[in-house]
């Protein structure tokens, strides 16, 4: 239901329980569910941000105070790490690096805290375009697509940095799933379209 850009009141009126309920039901997925990706057959990652503004922000002020930052592998598409942080410096993005499968190759774009990390493998650090960064990118459009809060910005919005943590938890473990599973598909059907959507494969987790 979150998923459908349902909010967080909205998903908990359908089983009987207020938001806050809804939301404490959310966040027992960080204990009760993983976000594993595999890295066997990852082989390059990239990295990316998007950022957020929380509710206690004042509106004279700029609302851009809080970032999801991602990795993803091209092959299978999966979240391999990511980070909710009031800051995208080294240091955070070094802590989702460390924390996450090591691979062969990172890709970036031209972001000035990305030469401060030590990254395992090799790093492409491209100032010019996103050409290097095209997987993560569709990963962030499908998180504005699936979560209502980075979506809508001026209606939905984290109270907490914790709040939005916990429902990324959910999501990658879903999209991770749907990642594998495409990956399969079309290894065994080749220059076949995949006949099933990250819906069909959210759905069957919930």
């Amino acid at each position: 239901m979150y998923y459908g850009r349902m909010s967080g009141r909205g998903a908990g009126k359908i089983p009987g329980m207020n938001k806050s309920n809804a939301m404490n039901r959310i966040k027992k997925a960080i204990g009760t569910k993983g976000e594993s990706a595999s890295a066997a057959g990852t082989k390059i990652v990239e990295l990316d941000e998007l950022y957020r503004f929380l509710e206690h922000k004042s509106r004279t002020a700029t609302r851009e105070n809080i970032y999801v930052m991602t990795m993803v592998s091209r092959e299978p598409q999966q979240i391999t790490g990511h980070a909710v942080s009031r800051d995208k410096s080294s240091g955070t993005i070094q802590r989702m690096v460390d924390m996450a499968p090591e691979v062969g190759v990172y890709c970036t774009d031209g972001y000035s805290g990305y030469p401060d990390v030590v990254f395992p493998g090799e790093h492409i650090y491209n100032i010019h375009n996103k050409s290097d960064t095209f997987t993560t990118e569709g990963v962030h459009a499908d998180l504005r697509q699936y979560i209502p809060t980075p979506a809508r910005r001026s209606r939905c919005f984290p109270r907490k940095p914790e709040n939005l943590q916990a429902v990324l938890v959910v999501f990658v473990q879903a999209y991770n799933c749907f990642g594998l599973q495409k990956h399969r598909y079309r290894f065994l059907h080749p220059g076949t379209s995949v006949p099933f959507s990250f819906n069909c494969v959210f759905g069957h987790l919930s």
